[in-house]
This record gives C-alpha cells, structure tokens and sequence, in this order.
C-alpha cells in the first residue's frame, strides 16, 4: 500500500449547486474512507512558519498557496495504486460538488 495526501478544494456556492443526493452520496463514501482509516479533516486558518537558516521562528497568518477554490480539507489515504487513490478521491465532495482534489503520493525519505 501507498500512502497519498489529497487536497479537496471548493466552495460554498459549488457545493450548493450539486443535487443534495449527490452531495450525500459523497459524505456517505467520506465515512467509508474513514472507516477502512483514511483520516480526514476540514481546512483551518493557516499559519506560515518561517526560520530561515535556523536564526528565527516567524509566523503570518494566511495561506501561502493561491488558488481559484479554497482549500476545503485534506485526506490522507492508503491504496494499492493511483489509480485506486484517483478513483477514491472521485467520489469524495470537493470533486461531485464542483471542487477539485489533488491526490499527491506520499513519499518517505
């Protein structure tokens, strides 16, 4: 198994144009996910950390990424292939609900 990191991102007004049977199609496979482990989180308020060259911790608040859709949550995932972690994070609601979601493999040093 691999793990992946997967980045839903998406907004209010995509998620209440999607039918609402879609929508809780989508929260349904979100439980299914968390029931075979996947962990799973709702997106906070970043914080940036800085501490060039080991002198000093700075801190700001807000996202350094910027992107058309917020960053709604994050996944983190097992599956035996990318193509079973695309297919897994197809379903979820950043993708039924007019969002998007990167799925990222995670790799260890």
């Amino acid at each position: 198994m691999t793990t992946f990191i997967a980045i839903g991102y998406g907004d209010s007004a995509g998620y209440d144009k999607t039918d609402q049977q879609i929508r809780d199609a989508a929260h349904e496979h979100d439980a299914r996910l968390r029931q075979r482990g996947a962990i799973m989180g709702i997106a906070g308020a970043p914080i940036q950390v800085r501490n060039h060259d080991g002198d000093r911790v700075v801190t700001t608040d807000g996202p350094f990424l910027r992107s058309e859709l917020p960053i709604a949550g994050f996944t983190v995932i097992e599956a035996d292939t990318v193509e079973e972690a695309v297919s897994l994070a197809s379903k979820t609601p950043c993708a039924v609900a007019h969002g998007v979601v990167e799925v990222w493999p995670l790799q260890t040093t």
